[in-house]
């Protein structure tokens, strides 16, 4: 029987076949996740864990007969294996570990693995699955048009709407059993914090990470960080564009507004770039973190050495500052790993200077094209970003040579407490990881941090604050006052006073939203110094993490003001406000002008 005749004979029940299939994925997918998060959450006796992963790996074999299937029902067979390669793989690989496992008693996902010394690689891999299983789902779900009627919202609603997704999904897992060392397991108000933490890429601490939670629940904790990082609706639509033909202009559109795009065209193109680009950044910065830990850290394994490089290369890119050590890198032997600190002020600079910039300067086309046109200049926004980035680090790790020098310095040597400022300098404005002890800084200097976190990253980034360009902007709109210019101008172009008005609106949420949350804290923990609570509440609010030791005792009060901070500098103020506001009225006109004296 050749091509056209299996076709032929197939026809009449492909429509019947795909209803059963995808109801059939439907199911599977949400029991298999389940059965999951039941295991690794709940379950503690080993013979009902290995029924349970009987189960799921029973599951996993119907996923590889439907996508078999799948490809018999498709009458271009040779076009739906190359649309759908990065599923295939990942079916090639179920079935030959299930055939090895289940025929020959040689479990080949296990035995690579735990030869380098891997553990809990069979683990890994199911949830990997699932995990790719559900994002296929909900991407079904999403594109079925009864969804999509009932789902006609703002792009800034559905952006505010994935972290609250996001961080309640993150509760309800780390207040799961197994999550956590502590028999009593973590109260409400602590899971709620750390989540939103790791989903805002903040990184302040109520628990201690590396001791408070177990295995899984530091995986948990290194995937909000990861989703929350990028964004849901970024993988989302990453992997839409990646096992469908494309994506709609809805999400486009909304892709668009989310990674500042130029054109509708260009957030199309970029996004996958964005996506291998951060996935490679991390894989370098992994393996360089891993070559660079020095002799006297010690790890109980070689999987354990890759995890905690994987952990802290993802939370380092994503700006988090998150780590598995109780005081971060400070922590001995890993404060003297001065190479490795180098690494992650790195990782935190690619982070934070911005997708958009990351996609001009370092994607391979971009690099291509400025080899083949060496006088081709950056776009103007690179620019900006790097420069305004370069220029703040260079006055944080000044600043802090000098402050510090006979302070928290003091027992260092001259070419380590260089190291040691620029680092300090680097995690300062957005990602919080800490070479010194936080707690016995001066106060000029906690005034300092203030100021740098409040300014934070790049637009398009993982990192919070107003951003470089909103500063730049107000910073230019002061002098062009002072000057009495009309235009603000840079690099030869005009800026809109629409810009300027955005920017000042921005500065203005921000500084009115901390003053405020302060306030509050002030009343709530008036036990501890102001500059401390200060520092905590900018710190929450730029997505920082720095903290000078007071996050756990915080009252409810002030942990529910600090989860609030993270949240809101997350999403943004304008993009907040943006959300909430009602469609202003057209107005084509104008009343008289009027004079009212300011300063």
């Amino acid at each position: 029987m050749n091509s056209e005749q299996l076709n032929r004979f197939l026809y009449g029940s492909k429509l019947t076949a795909y209803a059963l299939m995808r109801r059939t994925t439907y199911v599977l997918t949400i029991l298999s996740v389940g059965l999951l998060i039941y295991a690794h959450g709940v379950v503690e006796s080993p013979i009902e864990l290995r029924y349970l992963f009987y189960a799921i790996d029973a599951i996993l074999a119907v996923f590889v007969l439907i996508y078999l299937l799948r490809i018999l029902y498709s009458f271009e067979r040779i076009k739906f294996l190359k649309r759908t390669w990065f599923e295939g793989v990942l079916m090639a690989i179920i079935l030959v570990n299930q055939v090895g496992t289940y025929l020959f008693d040689f479990p080949v996902v296990y035995n690579i693995f735990e030869s380098v010394g891997i553990p809990l690689s069979v683990e890994l891999y199911r949830i990997l699955v699932s995990f790719y299983m559900l994002v296929l789902l909900i991407i079904e779900l999403l594109e079925t048009k009864v969804h999509l009627k009932t789902l006609q919202l703002k792009p800034s609603i559905t952006f505010i709407m994935s972290f609250v997704f996001l961080v309640l999904l993150g509760t309800g897992l780390l207040m799961m059993p197994k999550m956590t060392t502590s028999p009593e397991g973590i109260r409400f108000i602590d899971a709620l914090f750390m989540a939103t933490s790791a989903s805002c890429v903040t990184g302040l601490s109520v628990v201690d990470p590396g001791t408070y939670l177990t295995f899984s629940g530091q995986v948990v904790l290194l995937m909000l960080i990861q989703l929350g990082g990028l964004g849901i609706i970024t993988f989302a639509t990453f992997f839409a564009s990646l096992m469908k033909q494309g994506i709609g202009l809805k999400q486009h559109v909304a892709m668009h507004e989310l990674l500042e795009g130029e054109t509708l065209y260009s957030t199309k193109g970029l996004l996958r770039q964005l996506i291998l680009l951060t996935f490679l950044i991390e894989g370098i910065g992994a393996f360089i973190i891993f070559m660079t830990w020095g002799q006297n850290v010690q790890f109980e394994n070689l999987g354990s050495k890759i995890f905690f490089s994987v952990f802290h290369a993802i939370s380092a890119f994503c700006n988090a500052g998150f780590s598995l050590y109780p005081a971060g890198l400070y922590t001995e032997p890993v404060r003297y790993s001065y190479i490795m600190h180098l690494a992650v002020a790195f990782l935190i600079i690619f982070g934070g200077i911005g997708f958009p910039t990351i996609l001009d300067v370092l994607s391979p086309k971009s690099m291509r094209l400025r080899m083949e046109t060496p006088w081709r200049n950056w776009k103007l926004l690179s620019r900006v970003t790097i420069y305004t980035s370069a220029a703040l680090i260079a006055l944080g790790t000044i600043g802090f040579f000098l402050l510090e020098y006979f302070n928290t310095l003091a027992n260092l040597s001259f070419a380590e407490a260089l190291i040691a400022s620029f680092f300090q300098s680097v995690s300062t404005r957005t990602a919080g990881f800490n070479s010194v002890d936080i707690s016995q800084l001066t106060t000029p200097t906690m005034l300092m941090f203030i100021f740098l976190m409040f300014i934070g990253a790049s637009p398009g980034s993982t990192g919070g604050g107003i951003k470089t360009t909103t500063f730049v902007v107000v910073l230019l709109a002061v002098i062009a006052t002072i000057r009495n210019k009309k235009n603000l101008q840079i690099g030869n172009r005009t800026i809109p006073h629409s810009v300027a008005y955005k920017a000042f609106s921005v500065f203005a949420f921000a500084a009115l939203l901390n003053m405020f949350f302060l306030f509050i804290l002030t009343i709530s923990d008036g036990q501890h110094d102001i500059i401390r609570l200060a520092l905590e509440q900018v710190s929450a609010f730029a997505t920082v993490g720095y903290s000078t030791g007071i996050t756990a005792g915080l009252s409810d009060v002030g942990k529910s003001v600090i989860i609030l901070s993270m949240y809101i500098g997350r999403v943004g103020t304008l993009t907040l406000a943006l959300a909430l506001s009602t469609r202003a009225a057209t107005a084509d006109y104008s009343y008289p002008p009027t004079h009212l004296p300011v300063g």
